[in-house]
């Protein structure tokens, strides 16, 4: 397995990969074509895929605030899962955002997701169930 950068060109397996792994997205709105090479332009180290003989079976989004950094979706083809791809990917994840000077990582991970809330566990973040998350939209799409 081999962890790298990701591009725009990879836009196609990336969304074919976010099917597979049952992640929801956006085509029209956050994850489009142009919304992600926007994105990726912005903060091109923050869009890291995992390959094997060239396929991608592995993806990780980060993002930060000049505070924390976040993990967000993360997802593993489900013929590749448990070996270890996820865990690669937030190790890598962490060393990227290390580099902007970030020391504490994040992530968000519905209630009912136990498989994720174990990897992070097991990854040293601690479940605090003591935030209540709020967000606002101005449209599904984003």
């Amino acid at each position: 397995m081999k962890i790298r950068v990701l591009t725009i060109k990879d836009y196609d397996e990336i969304i074919d990969l976010w099917k597979a792994a049952g992640l929801p997205f956006k085509p029209h709105g956050r994850d489009s074509r142009e919304a992600i090479a926007r994105q990726m332009h912005e903060n091109p180290d923050f869009f890291l895929g995992a390959f094997e003989n060239g396929r991608l079976i592995g993806i990780v989004i980060l993002s930060c605030d000049g505070r924390k950094g976040w993990i967000n979706r993360l997802a593993v083809h489900p013929q590749h899962q448990r070996q270890g791809i996820a865990k690669a990917l937030i190790v890598e994840g962490e060393r990227i955002l290390r580099k902007r000077g970030i020391r504490i990582f994040c992530a968000l991970i519905e209630d009912y997701n136990e498989v994720s809330k174990n990897l992070f566990r097991k990854c040293g973040y601690v479940e605090h169930r003591d935030i209540i998350y709020f967000s606002k939209r101005d449209s599904e799409e984003i």
